[in-house]
This record gives structure tokens, sequence and C-alpha cells, in this order.
């Protein structure tokens, strides 16, 4: 291999190392704790939403934080429902600052027989989940006020 050759190689491999650290790593999963925002869209009538509230309120984002820890996840499921969800709630995830922000969407039915709620998520890693009567009784007050 001439000189040449392996000046050239040299410099492709430390440009290639230090293209590789510079790059931002963008994580594959998100945590609760990065929650920073809730579009709320209730069910009016079949496939016809309110217009999205937002929340935002710090106070309310940490009690649906506290909320949403409590779900049973089943990522295989897949549930089929016999009516359109109650609520279309759309989580907003913030990693880095100075990165987008990553959306979820959960469809959420308030169950009156149980009280429960039954939720299905966008989310892989979620997939369908449920809530126990106290916490689906807190959700329901706070995304159907």
């Amino acid at each position: 291999m001439s000189r040449k050759t392996k000046l050239s190689l040299t410099i492709s491999i430390i440009f290639a190392m230090f293209l590789i650290g510079c790059m931002e790593k963008t994580p594959k999963e998100f945590h609760i704790n990065q929650l920073t925002r809730v579009d709320v869209e209730v069910v009016k009538t079949d496939k016809n939403y309110e217009e999205a509230e937002m929340i935002t309120d710090e106070g309310t984002i940490e009690r649906l934080r506290k909320i949403f820890k409590q779900v049973e996840w089943e990522p295989s499921a897949e549930p089929k429902m016999a009516r359109m969800e109650d609520v279309k709630a759309t989580l907003f995830f913030e990693y880095d600052k100075n990165m987008p922000e990553r959306l979820f969407e959960y469809e959420i039915w308030f169950n009156q027989r149980n009280n429960t709620a039954t939720i299905i998520s966008n989310n892989e890693k979620e997939g369908f989940g449920t809530l126990d009567k106290d916490h689906a009784q807190t959700l329901k007050n706070i995304l159907l006020r």
C-alpha cells in the first residue's frame, strides 16, 4: 500500500469517527417523565370530535404522569372495540430541547360498567392497556373537564 493511500485511508477513518462522535442519538424509548403536553379531543358523535384542548399546566401534567405510570400495558394484544373511543389524547414527549417533540396517540374508553378505562396506544411498546377504577376516574376528571 502506497504512502498516499495510507494517508488517505487514515484521514477517512478520522473523518468518519468525527462524524459519528458528533451525531446526536435519538432515543428509541420515551419515559413518561418526559411528558410535556397533552392535547385532548373529546368524541361528540360518531367520528366527530370537539376542538382539541391543550393541557400544559405542570401540576396537571404531573398528575397525568402518575396516572399513566399505573396503566397495565399488553404490547402484543390487538383488541377490537365495539364503540368509538370517548377521548383521543395526544401525548407530547420532549427528549431534548433542541429536538422536536415525539408524539403518541391514545384512544381512551371509560367503561360505565366497572368504572375502569381501556387505552390503546400507537406506541408499539405499550399497545393495549387498562387502568383501575380510582386512576380511571381521576383521568376522566382531567380529560373531560
